[in-house]
């Protein structure tokens, strides 16, 4: 079974990678001396709509194929919600020239792997492999784009994964139970209201219809990113996609998404009770910008002091106050207005109404009195530190190409990175925190093992 990971997620764990050396981040601005050039990004685009950008890097004899479909949650409706992640399961399971299972036992074969993920925005497909599979995984994809096999057996067998994938998920996760909870109340009308998995009773109502319908849409060429990092030439990825993805017919283009969220104009609450709790969960959402908005830097770095190792925020006013065990913030990619979430654990015998007093204290001390200097500039390194790493291999790179492609609008802003976030001020940060961290754009999520007093 292939992961289901959100964009949110990817930066929550990367953050996490470094947040055991956060406390001692030096203050000093981060450089690369080696940071990569735009110039050497080339792209493409086929006669049927597909676009391709190639990025040659000879530094190890292997590539990656990225192909970012533009299709995720919010391109559902009631009646087919989580069907984008089912697609997920279903391109793995077989086409006309590869049939069950082939598809990994070709790669693996050929010395590559694979993955896949599903967000509310996109569904991305990975590949890595030796630089001799490359004409192979050319194959591979464009059987299971042109000629996916949407067989009727197939499809009850993977519907049963995806419900036994959700109810498993809530029942383990208090996260995603908590989140799915939240979402609802937080949106009104626009699809980000519903979680990636989808409405279990739309799972079980999907249709062989809906099905080829919605494949044909969202997986016409002409729907699609593609990126190809690593030991490859132009003319050798031109040839091949020529080849193998020319001959697929463009679709008309999906149907836009048009609704735009009203604006919040006071607080909304929802409560859980899930006995197994061990002890409150508290979850909130702030309504903020969509990732290609100018404010997406000062916010991200702002997610950064707040949660980002132990001399951050929230964890010298939750954890080491021993209100918490664990506290997080989460700004997902997204291509329309999203939600800020910040998320905390009651320590055992910390009641609820205490954890969540303690955070809406520390979230409304960066709104009314700022951050300093050293904490702004830390969380700089933090973020540039990453990013440098991650641009250090050649996924990193197909990754953060297509990803900036998508939702900043330019790959080419992947290579600002570095001073997009070096121009934020302490004053942004602030600005930002009393703009969006408003009791009347907040929704407030508890999950806990008895029932919610009356207030």
């Amino acid at each position: 079974m292939k992961r289901l990971i959100s964009s949110g997620w990817l930066t929550f764990w990367l953050a996490l990678a470094v947040a055991g050396h956060a406390a001692t981040v030096a203050a000093e601005p981060v450089t690369d001396p080696a940071a990569p050039s735009a110039t050497k990004v080339q792209q493409f685009t086929l006669a049927n709509g597909m676009q391709i950008l190639v990025l040659e890097d000879h530094s190890i004899p292997n590539a990656n194929m990225y192909l970012f479909w533009k299709v995720g949650s919010r391109n559902e409706a009631p009646g087919i919600t989580g069907i984008s992640h089912f697609f997920e399961h279903m391109m793995f399971n077989g086409a006309k020239k590869y049939g069950p299972k082939m598809f990994d036992q070709v790669m693996e074969a050929s010395g590559g792997a694979n993955n896949a993920y599903t967000t509310e925005n996109l569904t991305v497909y990975t590949n890595w492999f030796p630089q001799s599979a490359l004409e192979t995984i050319f194959d591979l994809e464009a059987d299971r784009i042109a000629d996916l096999a949407i067989d009727p057996a197939m499809v009850e067998s993977e519907r049963g994964v995806v419900i036994s994938e959700r109810s498993t998920g809530l029942e383990n996760s208090n996260y995603r139970t908590l989140n799915e909870a939240l979402k609802s109340v937080a949106f009104q009308a626009h699809p980000y209201s519903w979680s990636i998995i989808g409405h279990e009773s739309d799972i079980h109502a999907w249709t062989l219809d809906d099905l080829v319908q919605y494949h044909k849409t969202y997986y016409a060429p002409n729907n699609a990113v593609v990126v190809i990092a690593g030991a490859v030439t132009l003319a050798q990825v031109q040839q091949l996609a020529e080849q193998y993805f020319g001959p697929i017919p463009a679709q008309p283009a999906p149907r836009q998404v048009r609704t735009v969220e009203p604006e919040q104009k006071g607080q909304r609450r929802v409560f859980v009770q899930k006995t197994s709790a061990t002890s409150p969960n508290i979850m909130l959402g702030y309504h903020v910008p969509a990732t290609s908005d100018p404010d997406y830097y000062a916010l991200e770095l702002m997610s950064t002091i707040l949660s980002n190792g132990k001399s951050s925020r929230l964890y010298q006013a939750l954890v080491e106050q021993q209100l918490a065990t664990n506290v997080f913030t989460n700004l997902p990619l997204s291509f329309d207005p999203n939600l800020f979430y910040v998320y905390a654990i009651a320590r055992p015998g910390v009641a609820a109404s205490t954890l969540e007093q303690a955070m809406l204290q520390a979230l409304s001390a960066v709104a009314k009195n700022g951050v300093t200097v050293q904490e702004l500039e830390k969380a700089k390194n933090i973020q540039l530190m990453d990013f440098y790493r991650n641009m250090q291999t050649i996924n990193g790179k197909a990754n953060n190409i297509g990803t900036y492609q998508l939702y900043f609008g330019d790959y080419r802003k992947l290579y600002q990175t570095a001073e997009l976030f070096n121009k934020v001020t302490t004053a942004d940060i602030q600005r930002v925190a009393a703009r969006y961290l408003t009791r009347a754009n907040r929704t407030v999520g508890v999950l806990d093992a008895t029932e919610e007093a009356d207030e």
